[in-house]
């Protein structure tokens, strides 16, 4: 890998070797000049088990990524700790693990695995901001051997713990490639969304795309039902420069879409309701998904734009007592903590808990707008006649119903007690949020001083 994108030789940087040809770091270059830290695991020797000074020389990656103020890029297929090393070996686990711990938020972590990542290594996945996992892939902390011990379930490295289980089931996976090479461009096309560090803004991509070009597609993209639905993406697209959409953990919750797009050359992270999958509603997963998100986008400067559309989050005892209360605090304090740019459009639904926690004015929103057609309201009309007016006649619910929706499933009132900023026609909606992005380039936020929040993880 290191001689695939080599920089200059003066550049080149060799850390540390530990069992020779076995674990790298340097500084490259990735398809299309993008200078990172790599360290490189190589799997084909002793099936890429880490010893002390493997994982020594993971670490000092991780100094140098922190040193250089670069993105830390961690090539990893390891069979876990070397065995014959014994306590060594985990002792140096555990100082590669503190190494990446201390980039996170200050300098870009992506992991990009093309084999197994096993037992505690598999752990360094959960701790970065972007794993792209090969179709070749597995990661788990207990192997098949254990598992069938333990519980006398068996089951197959790719079952237990494969690409697919991690894009869709886990959420581990941010990204899928067919093999290395393609994780290193999905890696480059990642980062040019993001500054080297957190102490940059994300560099600005230069677009013929007009940023006062008009959506009128967005005229059609609502079905004539309420209930109906329709992909969000296509909003997204119709908004970014040259339609273009990088999506994050796109099979994992769908209900809620999370990507990178750029709007008028700026980086935007967003994070928009997809009423296609489960109506949109917020469930455990699609909390954990938004709030990850917001917290990245947050930590490199990456301005956000929210696009809502749920009727709620989900109900059920399974969910209650898995801990929604606490998962879905996870969205509602990601938002509440971020300090980057923020722009809300409600496009259609936006009802109870779920409006306040998909970033409301009350959450801290700079610039809130709506479509004519959002319904900003404590529910839907049907339930709150079953509410207010349980005991009217069949015949009266259905009008009582039509003349709810009527006075408040609408933008209008919000707009009166200043919780939305302007109503938008949606052919007009790249042109606003370009406009609004625009003139929150100045805004910062001075941090109050503390060791740091205890959010609910």
């Amino acid at each position: 890998v290191t001689a695939a994108y080599p920089v200059t030789p003066a550049e080149q940087v060799r850390l540390r070797w530990g069992v020779p040809g076995r674990t790298r770091a340097s500084v490259i270059r990735l398809p299309g000049g993008r200078r990172v830290v790599m360290v490189d695991v190589d799997a084909t020797q002793h099936g890429g088990s880490l010893g002390e000074q493997d994982s020594v020389t993971v670490a000092a990656g991780g100094r140098l990524a922190l040193d250089q103020r670069l993105p830390l890029v961690l090539c990893l297929a390891s069979s876990g700790a070397e065995v014959r090393e014994g306590v060594a070996s985990l002792h140096g686990w555990g100082r590669a693990a503190r190494s990446i711990a201390a980039c996170s938020g200050t300098v870009p972590v992506v992991v990009v695995t093309s084999g197994p990542a096993v037992s505690g290594h598999a752990l360094l996945l959960g701790m970065a901001d972007v794993v792209i996992m090969t179709t070749e892939a597995v990661a788990y902390v207990s192997g098949p051997a254990a598992v069938a011990e333990l519980t006398g379930l068996r089951v197959g490295p790719a079952e237990l713990g494969g690409e697919a289980v991690h894009a869709k089931m886990t959420g581990v996976a941010g990204m899928v490639a067919a093999n290395q090479g393609e994780a290193l461009e999905r890696c480059a096309d990642l980062l040019d969304y993001l500054p080297d560090h957190t102490d940059e803004l994300p560099p600005r991509q230069l677009s013929d795309d007009p940023r006062d070009r008009p959506t009128p597609e967005l005229d059609e993209v609502l079905p004539l039902s309420d209930s109906g639905s329709y992909d969000v993406r296509s909003v997204i697209r119709a908004v970014a420069d040259d339609g273009e959409l990088l999506e994050l953990r796109p099979g994992w919750a769908p209900q809620l879409v999370t990507g990178l797009v750029h709007l008028d050359g700026r980086s935007i992270g967003v994070v928009a309701n997809q009423p296609q999958s489960m109506a949109g509603t917020l469930d455990i997963a699609a909390s954990q998904k938004g709030a990850r998100f917001v917290s990245f986008c947050d930590s490199f400067n990456v301005a956000l734009l929210t696009l809502v559309d749920t009727p709620g989050f989900m109900p059920g005892k399974d969910l209650e007592w898995r801990g929604m209360i606490r998962h879905g605090a996870q969205l509602v304090y990601a938002y509440a903590e971020a300090t980057v740019p923020r722009v809300c459009l409600v496009l259609r639904k936006a009802f109870g808990g779920a409006y306040i926690v998909m970033d409301s004015k009350g959450i801290g929103n700079d610039i809130c707008l709506a479509w004519p057609s959002a319904q900003v309201a404590v529910m839907g009309a049907q339930g709150a006649v079953q509410i207010l007016h349980r005991r009217a006649e069949v015949e009266s619910q259905a009008r009582l119903v039509h003349e709810y929706g009527v006075a408040f499933l609408n933008p209008y009132v919000a707009a009166e007690r200043g919780y939305i900023d302007q109503v938008i026609e949606p052919a007009a909606t790249r042109q606003v949020i370009a406009a609004a992005m625009g003139s929150l380039d100045s805004r910062r936020e001075r941090l109050v001083a503390r060791k740091h929040g205890n959010g609910p993880l």
